[in-house]
């Protein structure tokens, strides 16, 4: 590290978060650069510590025992009593995920001569100087990769309870006996189903239909499946939240505005995220917000200020950790090796939730089509009309693609049910490379494997171009 001045220590690069941005960090390090990390939580950020490797690790127990459930619909006689050693189960979870970070924490602390890490909050004192603790330090490039927390909702009562957000549902020691939910987007609908496979009595509070951003027949869809298999509480509004005696009780009023009341041992808000940005003091600084907080960026991901740069759920172009992952390798050529700068084009960005019904979605949904008068033809198909769905006895799930009525270029695919995640990566490739109707019909599917469900909804475009 350089001395800017009497005060001020100077890097190359500066990156603030210890996630999406590590491999910013890494590329700079063997480059031989002068480099600060700044996180004041553990390494490895959201996705690894409180988010998307935590959350499967509960999820996938919680599937095979709704396997375990489905067995009689085979005429297999199965013992579905189970006991779950929770403690055992999420101790697992964490002992997995804090080992990880921990082996990241020593690659940081490893005293490189190039490489300095701060484990504390830094805050902008100035459009280029962070003040971490004592210290001031500034980078020639300075990259914001704090990322997001769980969103607070401002219920009465609500902020003296020990109210759960996905961060302690993940953490848990004991398992609850009875859980209320509040929200019905992914992370809702992901813990909720985790939690009431594993034996929790789990109960939903939830505004309309669930999963409101994927393509409507997949909202329709999910949304019925869910209802059959949860326990819903249609509300119109919370009015407040009670802690008394280690219960929660929930007042809330139903769609016909009618007051009810709900209790339980344990709370889950589930109800949004909430970029870290306001901890940063962007105040002092001349880089911009926009209304929900996410910082403004440019087409380089570069902020008002120039040299600063921001990438990640902070900036809220795409909430999920591939979409950071793909912002991180279009910025590290830029910053480590100078390379030319041209505007980020994003590919198709796929997401998936891991819930039960699965779903998975790229590309346009039917009501962005209808909202930006892209005239298109669709092609669905169940999964129990094809060869693999009669075998797994599959009685919901759909593939529905959306197709260019003029080009016949695949512009967007959905699909719900068993494998969905997997099975939406062929389309993903399909949609990146311009693919059109007939190019999917060109192939040969093995048949019977779940991708011929793709196949079929294929071919029932096919029908409704003529």
């Amino acid at each position: 590290m350089v001395k800017k001045d009497d005060n001020i220590i100077e890097y190359d690069i500066v990156v603030i978060g210890a996630g999406g941005g590590a491999n910013i960090v890494k590329q700079a390090r063997l480059k031989g650069l002068r480099v600060a990390v700044i996180e004041k939580d553990r390494i490895g950020g959201t996705c690894l510590n409180r988010g998307c490797i935590p959350s499967k690790m509960m999820i996938h127990p919680a599937d095979l025992i709704v396997e375990l459930k489905d067995l009689k619909k085979f005429s297999i006689k199965a013992d579905t009593k189970f006991k779950v050693n929770f403690n055992k189960l999420t101790s697992r979870i964490s002992n997995t995920v804090f080992g990880q970070s921990d082996s990241l924490a020593k690659v940081y602390k490893n005293k490189y001569d190039n490489l300095d890490f701060y484990h504390k909050e830094a805050k902008f004192i100035s459009n280029k100087v962070l003040q971490i603790g004592r210290k001031k330090i500034t980078g020639k490039k300075i990259v914001i990769a704090v990322g997001a927390r769980p969103g607070v909702p401002p219920i009465p009562g609500l902020i003296d309870t020990p109210y759960w957000t996905s961060t302690e549902a993940l953490r848990a020691e004991t398992q609850p006996k009875k859980l209320i939910v509040i929200g019905g987007g992914y992370i809702a609908v992901e813990l909720g189903h985790a939690y009431s496979a594993l034996g929790t009595d789990t109960h939903f509070l939830v505004r309309g239909d669930f999963i409101a951003r994927e393509d409507k027949d997949i909202i329709k869809e999910f949304t019925k499946v869910f209802r059959e298999k949860q326990k819903i509480h249609d509300i119109s509004n919370i009015l407040n939240v009670e802690y008394i005696n280690k219960t929660f009780t929930v007042t809330y009023t139903d769609q016909n505005n009618r007051k009810r009341k709900i209790s339980g041992d344990k709370l889950l808000l589930a109800t949004g995220i909430k970029p870290n940005n306001d901890l940063l003091g962007l105040e002092n600084t001349k880089i911009e917000t926009n209304k929900f907080g996410y910082i403004n960026v440019d087409k380089y991901l570069e902020t008002k200020v120039k040299g600063v740069y921001a990438i990640g759920d902070c900036i809220g172009h795409y909430l999920f950790r591939h979409g950071v992952n793909f912002e991180t390798e279009y910025l590290t050529p830029i910053l480590i090796n100078k390379a030319k700068k041209v505007a980020i084009k994003y590919p198709p960005v796929p997401h998936a939730i891991f819930s039960s019904p699965q779903v998975a979605g790229v590309g346009l949904t039917e009501q962005e089509c209808e909202e930006q008068k892209i005239p298109y033809i669709i092609g669905m198909n169940k999964y129990i009309d094809s060869a693999m769905g009669m075998a797994r006895l599959s009685e919901t799930g759909f593939v529905k693609l959306i197709f260019h009525k003029k080009t016949q270029k695949l512009i967007g695919a959905h699909i719900i049910g068993q494998e969905a995640s997997n099975m939406i990566h062929m389309l993903i490739y399909a949609i990146t490379f311009n693919a059109k109707l007939d190019d999917l019909l060109k192939m040969i599917y093995i048949h019977p494997a779940l991708p011929e469900i793709v196949r079929n909804a294929c071919r029932k475009a096919k029908i409704n171009f003529k």
